[in-house]
């Protein structure tokens, strides 16, 4: 067991968690086993004699501290005092660097400017190596000022003109009333990653097929401009789609029934096919291509994978034996043989690209000092095409999931393979790098979804109970190094989600990294004050962070009465909340409470913007509930079109309101109150 723990330990596996305070419990040795075996490490060979490697794939710098290696054989001490040390390098190496544009510099002799660079060492007996330095920005730019924003889920907003579900379209039309007319800074989205076709646990955003590609259930059909080219022949084929498609958006609308996104996606699918025969024009033609060479292998796995699931079922791994690999010669003769369909998915990837584009750009019009926030999923589905195409970087024996916690006695097992850290090194994290520039590309700003996965994840070997997992931990350096680059090139705000169990240190190290965290009203209390039972007291919002998006509703467990009732008498306290207050003045009261705190952004749910208070919001790797798919409604339950939302009197008052307190309110700065008991 002794060997076990120090291969383990070498190989960032934690032999012991921490389930409650106090409590320390040890992983199973079986768990410890198998997740060695899946980062490739075989828990019963002998320490090795053989030297380390001169240089390990991946050299982190850290703002916080010296370098921090990635992937190393010997892992070394976790920081360096001085630069220009290496774990490894044996005395009198000579150690340069060759930056991006080509400079050569010294290591340690002069400024490092931030990018992926080349580190290069050599011996004195001659050996050399080069390694990829990882050199991130001083620290990310933050909103200088304040702002509000919407929180929305997109497919529960539909128009007139949608079929069935809200799409890319009724995005722009929303993001243009927030920015003109409700004065907000930014629109956040759950995830718009392309799902996993005609599986039923796959309809959550959070547990997709791919999250570098759109998904085209998003597209708006009448809005591609081929569409207008149709022939006489095609319309009439047309015809019965369009009628279906306004029955489905009719029975959610005026006869109350979940989203059906299945229905709607074989609706535009057999409409997409129609429009695909009209040829695109020069432009659009020279667009699609330089769409095709950007986005490269990517893109190319993700349509083949789609134009195979089409004949094979969606899960990969029950496909014939030569086509589980992406790489293998039968795969590319099916690519060959099926050259049109993959062509006609890698077109729908292009279209959903656009409008999203069109989007982005209406939302820069609009005045939004930050724009569209999408959305960033913890990993993606077993199934889909990120799995089949990025098995050489995933431990597919293995699911993320979270630790027992007060909330989930039992665990979580959220059923997606995670990243191999190991692999990800030997690779240069370009998985992460392309993914991060494919969202970041139509995005003002970043949601991270369980950001503290960037330092570790829960790790559960298959079969296993999710308690009996273990966190496996990450080059966090190189990840949020990977991830500040990205968001630094493309001009964007990064938020990183951190619910649930957070090591302490990490929200002080998000805001020394320039990362905004997230902050939700019934969560926040003061954990520094006298113990009192059954929960510390609520924070007072001057105590609150700055560096944070502050929200009033989330995806977890909503608050117990008891909690809502000691909220709502905090409420009354800071005369925000006068006697017999209605549930609208109660919504408005938790709002104003959030703008009186330094938050830098502060996040309306839509739903309660007009008094829908229905949880949509579920997490989880299975289906959705009816709740989950429900559009947004009034009190009563009354579904409401986008152009009803948009001409609400509630709304509008709400967020009046809301600027009118902001525009009041002091500069972010550090409240030094405490709790209020």
């Amino acid at each position: 067991m002794e060997h076990l723990a120090r291969l383990a330990a070498a190989h960032g596996v934690a032999t012991h968690h921490e389930p409650g305070p106090g409590i320390r419990a040890a992983v199973p040795e079986s768990t410890l086993r198998a997740v060695l075996h899946a980062l490739g490490v075989d828990p019963a060979a002998p320490p090795s004699a053989e030297p380390a490697e001169l240089l390990p794939p991946v050299v982190a710098l850290s703002r916080g501290g010296g370098p921090r290696a990635s992937g190393a054989t010997d892992p070394g001490p976790p920081e360096l005092p001085e630069l220009p040390e290496l774990p490894g390098l044996p005395v009198g190496s000579e150690v340069g660097v060759t930056t991006e544009d080509g400079r050569e510099l010294s290591w340690g002799a002069e400024p490092l400017p931030p990018g992926y660079h080349t580190l290069r060492a050599t011996a004195p007996d001659g050996r050399s190596a080069r390694a990829l330095l990882i050199v991130p920005p001083e620290r990310l730019p933050v909103p200088e000022r304040r702002g509000l924003g919407l929180l929305v889920r997109l497919d529960s907003v539909l128009s007139t003109r949608s079929w069935g579900m809200g799409d890319l379209v009724d995005l722009a039309e929303l993001t243009s009333w927030a920015g003109h007319s409700l004065g907000a800074s930014f629109v956040q989205l759950d995830p718009l990653h392309a799902a996993v076709p005609d599986i039923a646990d796959a309809a959550t955003p959070c547990r997709p097929g791919s999250r570098r590609f759109a998904d085209p259930v998003h597209l708006r059909i009448e809005d591609i401009p081929e569409y207008a080219y149709l022939d006489a022949t095609d319309r009439r084929r047309l015809e019965p789609l369009l009628t279906r498609a306004a029955a489905l958006r009719e029975a959610v609308l005026e006869k109350r029934a979940p989203i059906d996104r299945d229905a709607v996606w074989d609706l535009k699918r057999r409409a997409l096919e129609i429009v695909r025969t009209v040829p695109l024009g020069p432009g659009r033609a020279a667009s699609y291509h330089a769409f095709l060479a950007a986005q490269g292998q990517a893109l190319e796995d993700h349509a083949t994978w789609h134009a195979l699931a089409e004949l094979h079922g969606p899960d990969w791994r029950s496909w014939p034996v030569g086509l589980r690999d992406p790489r293998s010669s039968r795969t590319a003769r099916a690519r060959a043989e099926h050259l049109e369909r993959i062509d006609f998915h890698s077109w729908l990837a292009w279209l959903a690209d656009t409008q999203l584009a069109r989007a982005r750009r209406v939302a820069q019009a609009s005045g939004m000092t930050v724009g569209l926030m999408h959305g960033l999923a913890v990993g993606v589905h077993p199934h889909g095409s990120d799995a089949w195409a990025q098995q050489a970087v995933l431990a597919p024996a293995m699911s993320v999931g979270a630790p027992p916690d007060a909330d989930h006695p039992e665990g979580q097992d959220w059923g997606m393979p995670p990243w191999r850290p190991d692999a990800l090194a030997r690779a240069g994290y370009a998985p992460y790098r392309e993914l991060l520039g494919c969202l970041l590309r139509n995005a003002g700003a970043l949601r991270v979804d369980h950001v503290t996965g960037q330092y570790r994840l829960w790790w559960i070997p298959r079969g296993a109970e999710p308690a009996a997992g273990t966190y496996v931990s990450f080059d966090a350096d190189a990840m949020f190094g990977v991830l500040s680059l990205e968001a630094q090139r493309a001009g964007a705000v990064v938020v990183g989600e951190e619910h649930g169990t957070v090591d302490p240190g990490i929200r002080e190290d998000l805001r020394r990294r320039g990362i905004l965290g997230s902050s939700v009203l019934w969560s926040e209390r003061d954990h520094g004050g006298p113990p009192r039972a059954p929960a510390p007291p609520p924070l007072a919002p001057a105590a609150w962070r700055v560096d944070c998006l502050a929200t009033a509703a989330r995806h977890d467990p909503p608050p117990t009465a008891a909690e809502r009732a000691e909220w709502l008498q905090l409420f009354a306290r800071l005369g925000l909340l006068p006697p017999g207050a209605d549930e609208e003045r109660r919504i408005a009261a938790a709002y104003r409470f959030l703008v009186r705190t330094p938050a830098r952004l502060i996040g309306v749910w839509l739903p309660d913007g007009v008094g829908d208070r229905r949880r949509r919001n579920v997490p989880g790797p299975r289906r959705a509930p009816a709740e989950a798919r429900l559009p947004i409604a009034d009190p009563a339950g009354v579904p409401l079109t986008l152009e009803q939302l948009a001409a609400s009197p509630r709304m509008a008052a709400l967020m009046r309101m809301l600027r009118e307190d902001l525009a009041a309110s002091p500069g972010p700065g550090r409240g030094s109150a405490r709790g209020v008991g």
